[in-house]
C-alpha cells in the first residue's frame, strides 16, 4: 500500500508553525522544507556586503533590502527566502512576506547551486513585481544578473571581475563588485555560476 499524499498547508498555517521552529523553512508544494543550515564563511561575508550596500544605496527611498529571514511568495502557497531581497511595496511590520519585491540575490553553494540557478529561478521569474535576480558565485568575482526587459521577458548577462559594476536603474543604483566580494579571499575551487 502506498503511503498518503502528505496534506497541503496554507501559507497562514506555515507561518503560524514556523514561528514555533528553531531552524528556517520554505514552503513548498504545500509542505515545509528545511533550508540548509551553516553556510560557510564566504557565504555569510558575501550576504553581509550586499545588505550593507543595499542598505546604504535604498535609505530615504521606499524600497528597504531584507535577509532570509524574510520572504517571497513565489507561486500561490510557495514560499521562498532568499539570502537578500529588496521590497518596494508598503511593508507590514508584523507581516512575513515581502509586499512588492523588486530583487532577490542568491549566494549559490554547493549543495544547492542547480536548483537555484534552475528551480529557484524559474519561480523567482513569475513574481511579477522582480525586476532583477542576481545569482551570486563565491568563489570568483562573478554574477549572473537577470533582468526583465521591457517586453517581460528575462535577459541573462554575466559580469565578471572586480572591476566591473552593475547598474541597477529598477533601484537608482548601482552595486560594484569590489564591494560585494570586499574582504573575500578566492579560493582555487571551481566556480558555481557557468560562464555560458
Amino acid at each position: 500500500m502506498s503511503e498518503p499524499a502528505p496534506r497541503r498547508w496554507s501559507v497562514q498555517e506555515f507561518f503560524a508553525w514556523q514561528e514555533r521552529q528553531d531552524e528556517r523553512y520554505e514552503l513548498v508544494g504545500g509542505v515545509p522544507v528545511r533550508m540548509m543550515a551553516g553556510a560557510r564563511n564566504v557565504h555569510d561575508d558575501i550576504v553581509v556586503n550586499l545588505v550593507a550596500e543595499f542598505r546604504t544605496w535604498l535609505r530615504g527611498t521606499p524600497c528597504r533590502p531584507f535577509t532570509g529571514d524574510g520572504s517571497v511568495e513565489t507561486l500561490p502557497g510557495q514560499i521562498r527566502r532568499p539570502d537578500l531581497g529588496v521590497d518596494c511595496g508598503s511593508r507590514d511590520p508584523n507581516g512575513l512576506t515581502a509586499a512588492e519585491p523588486r530583487l532577490v540575490a542568491e549566494v549559490l553553494s554547493p549543495s544547492t547551486r542547480d536548483f537555484d540557478a534552475f528551480d529557484k529561478l524559474e519561480e523567482y521569474k513569475t513574481v511579477a513585481s522582480l525586476a532583477v535576480v542576481l545569482l551570486v558565485e563565491p568563489n570568483a568575482p562573478e554574477i549572473a544578473l537577470w533582468r526583465r526587459d521591457a517586453d517581460g521577458a528575462w535577459q541573462r548577462r554575466l559580469v565578471a571581475g572586480l572591476d566591473q559594476t552593475i547598474d541597477l536603474p529598477e533601484l537608482g543604483m548601482s552595486l560594484a563588485l569590489t564591494d560585494i566580494y570586499d574582504g573575500i579571499a578566492f579560493p582555487a575551487r571551481p566556480r558555481l555560476v557557468s560562464g555560458g
